[in-house]
């Protein structure tokens, strides 16, 4: 009698939940989540697609799934924006 467990997971398992702890912390909690963020368009596709975070201009890492349009604009990105507009 054998004590493995029969497809017992191994390193896919490990993996994924690596995978899935270094996604957690590249999750910032904070004020931050009072705002809407500034962030490419193509990053935010990218994101519903693979379920990763985004990064925004203000530096904000989360992974988007709220209305932004509850919620006022982040006043860090809004400046780097204006910045980046006026160059």
């Amino acid at each position: 009698m054998s004590m493995t467990e029969p497809g017992g997971g191994g390193l896919d398992v490990m993996d994924r939940e690596l995978e899935k702890l270094l996604e957690e912390e590249a999750v910032e909690p904070g004020d931050h989540e009072r705002f809407s963020h500034y962030v490419k368009k193509d990053k935010i596709l990218q994101s519903a697609l693979s379920g990763k975070p985004v990064k925004a201009l203000c530096g904000k890492k989360w992974i988007p799934g709220r209305d932004p349009e509850k919620f006022p604009v982040c006043p860090d990105c809004k400046a780097i924006y204006e910045k980046m507009k006026a160059e």
